[in-house]
């Protein structure tokens, strides 16, 4: 889940941007010293401005002496009217934005230990949901979704409508278990309604788009996106390189994909696309009239199957 690895990247832009306005030499950010967001914010602030300060009290140790965790803080802030939805009645941090909400610590440090129904605030349980699936549109324009049944929408606005109704059918809901750039190991609680259904859409789109070889490269790049992503490392320049070929194998996703949302499963129903490659005449399996000539393919067996023909004659040999 890349939700809260994309909004540090934004937050840090947003900062140093203020900060020259202002004329300040330092800016300052609230995450501990065990976290991946330490990382994400300062390798941020220093790709934008190399000569900026960074202030971060959960690594100085008057601060962290004082206030070694979260539990600390929960009672200073409570002590000082100090409003912030952790609680000793719900023992978990939440951090949300239009990606997701993630959730973590307190009792989710045991990774035994189930979510609470009540901890939950983008979607209801899977059990809850309709008894009646819905059916929706989502287009496509570059690769960007751009409406939803018809109508347009701002990426945001998109989004939000998108996370409201996944929300209501249980879309979205994951427990899993990161290994942090930092070394050890998290366990993470997420809700990503509106991300989950355009994740399915966007993948759809692309297979009737994208060649075979531009999808194996794209999805080969992918986990390396990730990474850097995760890690921190948004504004390297092999992230810009990135982000140019993935703008490039963009251009022909265009078109509509169906989706049916039942009960916490988004499913595909349909596609189509005016740059579909999916040629019907080609891909049935009833007589297509010449377009295709089984006969073929016995030569493109024989040729792909060379070295492993080799190999079997080796192991052959090896054993007489």
């Amino acid at each position: 889940m890349l939700g809260t690895s994309l909004a540090r990247p934004l937050i840090s832009k947003k900062q140093i941007e203020v900060a020259g306005r202002e004329g300040a030499v330092a800016v300052a950010h609230g995450a501990t010293g065990k976290g991946n967001d330490q990382v994400r914010f300062e390798l941020s602030y220093y790709a934008l401005n190399p000569n900026i300060r960074v202030v971060a009290p959960w690594k100085i140790p008057e601060f962290y002496k004082k206030y070694p965790g979260r539990t600390e803080l929960l009672a200073y802030a409570e002590k000082y009217s100090i409003p912030v939805k952790a609680s000793k009645e719900q023992p978990w941090s939440s951090d949300e934005n239009l990606m997701h909400i993630s959730f973590e610590s307190g009792m989710l440090e045991d990774p035994w230990q189930a979510p609470l129904p009540e901890m939950f605030e983008l979607s209801q349980s899977p059990k809850d949901a309709p008894v009646e699936s819905q059916e929706i549109l989502i287009e496509f324009l570059k690769g960007n979704p751009v409406a939803v049944d018809g109508e347009k929408f701002s990426p945001a606005k998109l989004l939000t409508y998108l996370n409201e109704l996944g929300g209501q059918h249980g879309i979205g809901r994951i427990d899993m278990v990161e290994s942090r750039f930092v070394g050890m190991k998290n366990r993470g609680v997420y809700e990503t309604p509106g991300g989950t259904i355009l994740h399915i859409a966007h993948r759809a789109m692309e297979s009737i788009t994208l060649n075979r070889g531009v999808i194996n490269l794209k999805d080969s790049l992918m986990p390396r996106f990730a990474q850097l992503t995760y890690d921190g490392f948004w504004f390297s320049p092999e992230m810009e390189i990135l982000l140019e070929m993935v703008k490039k194998t963009q251009e022909p996703v265009n078109g509509t994909v169906r989706l049916e949302l039942y009960k916490g499963n988004c499913m595909v129903t349909g596609r189509k696309s005016p740059n579909s490659l999916y040629d019907e005449d080609m891909a049935t399996m009833e007589a297509d009239q010449g377009t295709y000539d089984p006969q073929d393919a016995i030569g493109f067996i024989k040729l792909h199957a060379l070295p492993l023909r080799i190999q079997a004659g080796l192991k052959a040999n090896s054993k007489t």
